[in-house]
């Protein structure tokens, strides 16, 4: 059997570095406070196109109603969906600053 006299223990203990040093805050969200802004932003104007899509609803049921066909339904909603939607793509594309 070999003899463990000649070796030394190699094995230092650990230092603990944690308590000295603070980890690094670093921001992981995947965009910045602007586009977030923009987003919220899009979102209303989103949430004010569908409101003005909304409506129509005639007295008596039984009888057709051609407030269907006004421009806030068939013209201006749609516009303004579609500049919601623009906002956010426009939201997502933003390379903020921070």
């Amino acid at each position: 059997m070999a003899t463990q006299q000649g070796k030394k223990n190699i094995v230092a203990p650990l230092k603990s570095t944690q308590a000295s040093t603070k980890p690094a805050v670093t921001n992981d969200f995947a965009f910045g406070k602007e586009n977030y802004m923009l987003m919220i932003i899009g979102i209303v104007v989103l949430v004010i196109g569908y409101m003005l899509m909304v409506g129509g609803n005639p007295e008596d049921p039984t009888a057709f109603s051609t407030d269907i066909f006004s421009f806030r339904r068939i013209t201006l909603a749609p516009v303004v969906i579609m500049i919601g939607f623009a906002i956010e793509v426009a939201a997502i594309v933003y390379k903020s600053k921070e």
